[in-house]
């Protein structure tokens, strides 16, 4: 998920600016900002979703390893659901 130009999330000084129009259904965009990791989602009914990564860990790999954010949030992902008791 390369940032551009064209990539619909962008985060600046006056905080992330959305264009819903140029985003993809059911497709994850994400941002960095304020050291924090933000993840939109826009669904099938054109509804946009927000959230953010509560993890220090991951909020830390993602931000030294933007690119692999996907295997960064499946890796904890996997972690948490480990951790639930059956």
């Amino acid at each position: 998920m390369a940032a551009g130009d064209d990539y619909p999330v962008v985060a600046g000084q006056d905080g992330i600016k959305l264009k819903t129009e140029k985003m993809a259904t059911d497709q994850l965009y994400h941002c960095i900002f304020d050291s924090k990791v933000f993840l939109f989602y826009k669904d099938e009914d054109g509804l946009l979703h927000c959230y953010e990564v509560e993890n220090p860990d991951a909020v830390m790999e993602i931000v030294a390893n933007p690119s692999e954010i996907e295997s960064i949030l499946k890796k904890y992902a996997s972690q948490v659901h480990q951790k639930e008791p059956e």
